[in-house]
């Protein structure tokens, strides 16, 4: 699976990049507003910074030429660009421009059902976002939405990956990891909770208290470096 970063916070992606966990990024205008600093700027450096992983930038028109326009703008910005755009008709006539004249990559964002996977794999979609935490939120199962869209791409080999969005926990991650999902985008907070277990901060504890009583080396050790 490949782990996606949903941040505009470029100190986030350089620790999941150290870390060799950043295989991309999404971000949207809400996450770009936090940054206080104007969207072409942010963006740009994310771009930057993540290459060559690709970076997801989302537009904001809702009508289908204004939405070819600023995608075909949002590529030159970087080769790693990949266009969001939203899960609607409007949105859907866009992606099947974008991908079959131009040949940019989009990325099907907000979708909540898999009519609407399938919409955005047969318009070209590189990427088909559900949102599986929202889903949970109001009562429905999200990770049941992604076991059904990975179904109907498999049955169909359709070459659309399924980019499990609106993660919240841990085993958001392990349950799309489990079903095959291809992408998992998390905020860094949830990236971080994957290395955590608290077995493991009591072993290491502990093995480092074993370690003071070995004799001598503790400053054998120190001696070699």
């Amino acid at each position: 699976m490949k782990f996606f970063l949903d941040t505009a916070m470029i100190e986030e992606i350089k620790q999941a990049k150290a870390w060799g966990m950043l295989d991309g990024v999404t971000t949207n205008p809400t996450l770009a507003s936090k940054t206080g600093k104007p969207f072409e700027d942010v963006a740009k450096e994310i771009l930057r910074v993540s290459a060559p992983a690709p970076v997801s930038l989302e537009v904001i028109s809702t009508d289908i030429e204004g939405m070819v326009e600023e995608g075909k703008k949002l590529v030159k910005w970087g080769a790693n660009v990949v266009v969001k755009i939203p899960m609607t008709e409007a949105g859907i006539a866009a992606t099947q421009i974008l991908t079959r004249e131009h040949k940019i990559k989009v990325n099907v964002t907000l979708i909540f059902s898999a009519n609407q996977a399938l919409l955005a794999a047969k318009a070209g979609a590189a990427y088909a976002s559900p949102f599986i935490g929202r889903l949970d939120d109001i009562g429905q199962n999200g990770m049941a939405l992604i076991a059904d869209v990975l179904t109907i791409y498999r049955n169909y080999q359709l070459p659309t990956e399924v980019l499990v969005a609106s993660v919240r926990h841990p085993m958001h991650v392990v349950e799309a990891a489990k079903l095959g999902a291809h992408v998992s985008t998390m905020p860094f907070g949830v990236l971080r909770q994957l290395f955590k277990h608290p077995l493991t901060d009591k072993g290491l504890a502990a093995f480092l208290e074993d370690w003071k009583k070995v004799p001598q080396q503790k400053e054998g050790i120190k001696s070699k470096v």
